[in-house]
C-alpha cells in the first residue's frame, strides 16, 4: 500500500472524499498536535539511571566474551 498527500480545494472536498472512499482508499486525518501536546508527552519520556544502563554494558561485554 502506498501513502499519497494531496492538497484539494475546500469546495470539492467533500466531493473527493467520496469519490476516493468508493475507490476503496483509507483517508486518515491529519493530526495536529500543539505544541503544549508534545511538551506533554515529552515530559512523560522515562529517565535511565547510570545502574540501569549498567546491564547493557555488561550484556555487551558478555557477548564479546571469547568464551561464549
Amino acid at each position: 500500500m502506498e501513502t499519497l498527500v494531496i492538497n484539494i480545494p475546500d469546495n470539492k472536498s467533500v466531493v473527493v472524499k467520496q469519490i476516493l472512499k468508493e475507490l476503496g482508499v483509507t483517508i486518515q486525518q491529519e493530526s495536529h498536535s500543539s505544541v503544549s501536546n508534545y511538551r506533554e508527552r515529552l515530559s512523560q519520556v522515562s529517565e535511565w539511571s547510570e545502574e540501569d544502563l549498567k546491564v547493557f554494558d555488561e550484556t555487551k561485554k558478555a557477548f564479546e566474551s571469547p568464551y561464549f
